[in-house]
């Protein structure tokens, strides 16, 4: 009763005021027709606090998503469904529930009335622009009585998470440069096993067995080096996500940051489609490993929530794909790059690693004037150039490319000659 005298609208206090008003009027004037109205003005928003305040515990709510994880651009179905558990039918009953900015304006349904025991479901929809995790609800119910005296607000605590990922785009079948192993006739045995020579060996990591240390190839590499298990027939790619945010350019949707995300996350998938064992580092500490076990979306769910750094360089990215590198295929998504950082990029060519690197021009994802625009281009160049001394594939990306377009350019193949000659001469003309 206490919430529900608190609960009273502007209509109820004034039917209370006029109430009091009309009760010192007929003591003044004597008038019993002028009291009775009295009581009555001042029983009915008594009466309508009552009953408002008695539904307010008998109802139940649930929600459901449908699906629960969407790429960016498409729509999720919430359900709501809510019953009154009394005896007694409910009020007017108003629902919103609660969602953040992006995901749109807060959705508001009118239930006219739930008899006893009585359930109904609502739906709507909900879409967001933007990549993230974002949370649904909780649900608010407000409940008024027949005459609109009294309103109350019941906030339910369940909420539900819609997850929505990068968009994924379907790429073509292409034979991969440096691919390890599993099944195909394009694969290759992961580890060598026909002789001392031929033993395949990898970094020496804390924990290993100091019998497995392979002495040739420490001395050759000047680092400890031992010798790998054998392993069945596997391949094996690393999709290196670059989150400099000073390596990126451009706001929202269309930065050039969510190009690579979005690029990340096809590769990703075509990648673990193909048979991969894919492992996914970004410079934001990201490092997940996806088999058949997992499906696709740990993967997508961590490129979900990405943030660019402001902290992060390349020299700790370098360091975090080390870590546990094994050899196989490395794809990078890369922003822009100086010529300093490029060269840090060759610590990855480590144990016959195979790399291949989308190199962003993010200056083309804003509008320069025409002397920046030569110099951006310039940096540019001089940096694949970097890259491709290195022995890296490199594939220049602009604003407005296309993944699909650009893929098959790191297949087997003269296009990483015919790009390390044209940034050749860019470079050699920028110096002119």
């Amino acid at each position: 009763m206490r919430d529900g005298l608190r609960g009273l609208t502007t209509r109820g206090r004034s039917f209370l005021a006029a109430a009091v008003a009309a009760a010192i009027s007929a003591g003044i004037l004597g008038e019993k027709d002028l009291l009775r109205v009295a009581v009555l003005l001042a029983v009915l928003p008594l009466l309508g606090a009552a009953y408002v305040g008695r539904s307010r515990y008998k109802l139940a709510c649930s929600r459901s998503l449908d699906p629960h994880r969407v790429p960016v651009g498409a729509s999720s179905r919430v359900v709501l469904r809510l019953q009154n558990m009394s005896r007694l039918p409910t009020g007017t009953l108003l629902l919103e529930d609660r969602l953040p900015y992006a995901l749109g304006s807060r959705p508001r349904v009118v239930l006219e009335r739930l008899g006893a025991h009585q359930a109904s479901s609502v739906a709507y929809t909900v879409r967001a622009d933007v990549r993230g995790r974002y949370e649904v609800g909780p649900l608010v119910v407000r409940m008024t009585d027949p005459f609109g005296l009294c309103e109350l607000s019941r906030s339910f605590p369940s909420t539900d998470h819609l997850t929505v990922i990068p968009q994924v785009t379907p790429l073509p079948s292409i034979r991969l440069p440096g691919e390890y192993a599993g099944s195909g006739d394009s694969r290759a045995r992961s580890v060598a096993v026909h002789g001392e020579d031929d033993t395949a060996t990898r970094e020496y990591r804390r924990g290993d067995d100091l019998r497995r240390v392979h002495w040739k190839s420490t001395a050759r590499t000047g680092e400890l080096m031992v010798r790998r298990e054998e392993q069945p027939w596997e391949s094996r790619a690393t999709v290196v996500l670059d989150t400099r945010a000073y390596g990126h350019k451009g706001d929202g949707p269309t930065a050039s940051f969510e190009w690579a995300v979005s690029a990340a996350a096809s590769v990703a998938v075509h990648l673990r489609q193909s048979g991969y064992k894919l492992r996914l580092v970004t410079g934001s500490g990201v490092d997940v490993d996806a088999g058949e076990g997992t499906g696709d979306g740990m993967v997508l769910d961590q490129l979900a929530d990405v943030r660019l750094d402001r902290h992060i360089e390349i020299t700790e990215l370098v360091q975090r794909v080390r870590q546990r590198a094994d050899g196989g295929l490395i794809i990078a998504l890369l922003g822009s790059l100086s010529p300093a950082e490029a060269e840090l990029l060759s610590g990855l060519r480590g144990n016959g690693a195979t790399c291949v690197g989308f190199l962003l021009d993010s200056s083309t994802w804003l509008s320069l004037p025409p002397k920046a625009r030569t110099e951006a281009e310039h940096a540019h160049g001089t940096a694949a150039l970097a890259l491709l001394q290195n022995g890296w594939r490199v594939i220049g990306v602009d604003h407005g490319a296309q993944l699909p377009a650009l893929w098959p350019q790191s297949a087997r193949g003269s296009q990483g000659f015919a790009l390390r000659a044209a940034m050749a001469e860019t470079v050699s003309g920028g110096r002119k």
